[in-house]
């Protein structure tokens, strides 16, 4: 797929803001999924568990989770370590590409990158770390760091290196005055207080293939069936023969070892307890109580009663397609597609859909352990049955509609039919659904033997009925309903489909409309979204095109899509030149949201010229630049985005747009110049508002026309300086004078 190129997307820099933006943590939100723990540690009753997005606090006595994401305070995702210091109150996350967050109780520190040897261009992942003290080990392809975590620096490194190759530290740990890691080719030492950027300098204390090591007043360490107490060099084994180890933990009066099984042993090796969770856990730790704690891959912390403890999330974080549906329910797909949108994106968790039915996240267990090809790429609650779903598995053998149906009850779905439609290997794949007023159900089909078709639902039938478009565009994307037609973006080929189904029992009638390379398509289509004007704002592999008034526009002989063109210093360019447009979504206020590949998402002005917000993961808690799906929820404003590395929130400031007021809020107010140096923002306003602020004497001092339901006043006046302290009120009116609203703005500078 095409990535963003800032280079040939010059107008894109010019208009981003000057200055990095800062995000209010207060507006976003994650979504992310709390089951997969990969390591947990104790802090005076409270357990503190890493997961792959974030992690999250448990306090034993009180059954309060609480949780911390790249949005309220992380910098990234994809965390593969983590420990914490309960003396010191100093905790370290990795992450796979390398980077780290040093928490401590003032703040995060963000370390964008270890250093590394000269030359070496493995992976980066951090597998590993462990804090002793003031310093931390830290275990990654090329062998061993070590950071400071008081200075928040490295001090000198060790690059394993045999033979020209660099050898991986699987995990390390400092006990006494050196550091010892365990590698695929023994248990290796060096001493503390030396440089040690030389493999040869390092001691094998012993040989073999070790995996796991952690230190307290012992050392443990472990191969995966085997694990071992240091004994001052002299390993004594301990009394159990394992499986595949999977952690091992020392705590000052207890080693865990974590297999299938948890086993317990006192310090001097003798077995204390071995205890079954009933399912697979990556970590476990005893607590200060003597509770056996498992950090499950599927379900949070879990204790010996079969209670869990997580924050509220989705099974997994894979995610490609989020639906909002009335009283709070979504419903979120985890499929994809690959090589310019032909193959399914082959997940191994094969993780099918998640359902949020307003209060909590079901998980169908139909999906757990499914020996089926699964790649979902779409899913609905039924226009027909509020209790059932349908899904699209987009994959290349068992691919076709699927019907499940909720059980309240057991909270869980059960499989109700497979619509495979004659599909054969690699044939007939289902993109997406789409639904009209009278709650007729459609799905785009891909590669129905080299062309698209759409499938119309027979509810009498209990099937669906194949159009078939003599196109050669083999790929398609999920359907949008508008003005009783179906607009379908055609992404391996230079087309756009659009289908006046009219009535949708006989195919006969129907007409078919295709914008080409004729049109200005040139590449394929991606995707499509239609503003309050009825325009249709396409988004295609290079670019973004407009085509006012669609519905009728589409019927001409020479429908004209148009790029929107942004005046840079007199000359004209093209917004999103060459850019691949994932997705757009329109706001209540008929701005748009666009999602470019690999350049995170544009927050846009109605008409497109102006650039209101630009979100990436370098300034926002995105979790990766290219945003595969946004939904916006109309009534509340938030902006959902949908990435293949987790789900986050944003909340909008424009919500339930009318001719009239809603409940106009100001915020912040007071303005103390102090804490806070930006726009003051006004919203809940009518779709056309006109604005007066005056100062307590009366005296205009702003005046201003507002349109989309939301105003940002920069506290200058109508010279252009900065207002003086006081208390301003804001006197609105909407477009016909018919309503009134007033409001009180504090400034102090």
């Amino acid at each position: 797929m095409k990535k963003l190129s800032l280079i040939s997307l010059g107008i894109l820099a010019s208009l981003q803001l000057t200055k990095a933006q800062v995000i209010s943590s207060k507006k976003w939100a994650d979504l992310f999924s709390y089951n997969g723990v990969i390591a947990m540690k104790e802090d005076n009753g409270k357990i503190i568990a890493a997961t792959e997005n974030g992690i999250f606090y448990y306090t034993i006595s009180t059954g309060e989770i609480t949780k911390l994401s790249k949005a309220n305070g992380l910098h990234n995702v994809g965390i593969t370590a983590f420990d914490y210091n309960p003396q010191t109150k100093l905790g370290l996350i990795g992450y796979s590409d390398g980077s780290m967050d040093v928490i401590t109780p003032q703040d995060i520190k963000y370390v964008v990158d270890i250093p590394i040897a000269a030359g070496y261009n493995g992976d980066k992942k951090i597998n590993h770390i462990s804090i002793t003290g003031d310093k931390a080990a830290i275990s990654v392809g090329y062998g061993v760091s070590i950071f400071d975590m008081k200075k928040k620096e490295f001090g000198d490194s060790s690059f394993f290196i045999t033979g020209g190759v660099y050898q991986a530290s699987n995990e390390a740990t400092i006990f006494g005055n050196k550091v010892f890691s365990v590698t695929n080719n023994g248990l290796k030492s060096h001493e503390m207080n030396t440089t040690f950027p030389v493999y040869s300098t390092w001691t094998t204390e012993i040989p073999g293939v070790f995996k796991h090591i952690d230190s307290e007043s012992e050392m443990v360490f472990s191969t995966a069936t085997t694990a071992y107490i240091y004994n001052n060099g002299t390993p004594m084994q301990l009394p159990t023969v394992f499986g595949n180890i999977r952690d091992v933990v020392i705590t000052p009066s207890t080693i865990v070892v974590t297999d299938n099984r948890i086993y317990t042993y006192g310090i001097n090796g003798v077995t204390q307890n071995a205890v079954s969770l009933g399912e697979e856990c990556n970590t476990a730790i005893t607590s200060a109580g003597g509770k056996i704690l498992g950090g499950t891959v599927f379900s949070g912390i879990k204790d010996e009663s079969n209670s869990t403890y997580k924050p509220s999330g989705p099974y997994f974080n894979t995610a490609y397609n989020l639906n909002l549906f009335d009283n709070n329910q979504m419903l979120v797909s985890s499929g994809g597609r690959v090589d310019n949108f032909n193959g399914p994106a082959v997940n191994a968790k094969k993780p099918g859909f998640y359902y949020f039915n307003g209060t909590e996240w079901i998980y169908p267990s139909y999906f757990i352990n499914n020996p089926a090809s699964v790649n979902i790429l779409d899913a609905i609650i039924s226009p027909l049955n509020s209790n059932e779903v349908f899904y699209t598995n987009y994959t290349m053998f068992d691919q076709g509609v699927y019907r499940m149906k909720y059980n309240a009850a057991s909270k869980d779905f059960e499989f109700v039919k497979y619509y495979n439609l004659g599909a054969k290997p690699f044939y007939k794949r289902p993109a997406g659904f789409a639904t009209d007023p009278q709650n007729n159900l459609f799905v785009s089909f891909g590669f129905d033997d080299g062309n698209p078709s759409i499938g119309i639902y027979d509810k009498a039938a209990d099937d669906f009925i194949l159009k078939k478009l003599v196109l050669a565009s083999e790929s398609t994307q999920k359907p949008v309903f508008h003005e009783n037609m179906l607009w379908i973006p055609l992404p391996r080929s230079n087309n756009f489909w659009t289908y006046d189904y009219k009535n949708p029992t006989n195919l006969s009638d129907d007409s078919d409309y295709i914008m080409g390379e004729a049109n200005g398509f040139v590449e394929g289509t991606l995707s499509v979204a239609f503003d309050k004007s009825g325009d249709a704002w396409i988004g295609a592999y290079n670019g973004l095109k407009v085509l006012q008034n669609a519905a009728s526009e589409i019927k001409t002989p020479s429908p004209k899509p148009e790029p929107i063109i942004i005046e840079q210093n007199g000359l004209g360019e093209e917004l999103f030149r060459d850019a691949a447009i994932l997705q757009i979504a329109v706001d209540e206020g008929d701005h748009k949201w666009v999602s470019v590949d690999g350049g995170g998402v544009y927050y846009l002005s109605s008409d497109g010229q102006r650039t209101i917000q630009h979100f990436t993961k370098e300034n926002s808690p995105l979790p990766t630049n290219s945003v595969t799906d946004i939904k916006i929820d109309k009534k509340t404003g938030k902006v959902y985005f949908v990435t293949y590395n987790g789900i986050v929130t944003y909340q909008g400031d424009v919500a339930d747009v009318t001719s009239n007021f809603g409940n106009v809020l100001v915020y912040p107010n007071p303005v103390v110049y102090s804490n806070f140096k930006g726009k003051v923002t006004i919203k809940g306003l009518a779709e056309k508002t006109n604005i007066r602020i005056v100062d307590a004497a009366g005296n205009v001092v702003h005046s201003a026309v507002a349109r989309g339901g939301y105003y940002e006043w920069d506290l200058n006046n109508q010279k252009g300086t900065r207002v003086a302290s006081g208390i301003y009120f804001v006197l609105m009116t909407n477009e016909d004078g018919s309503d009134k609203a007033t409001a009180k703005i504090g400034v102090v500078n």
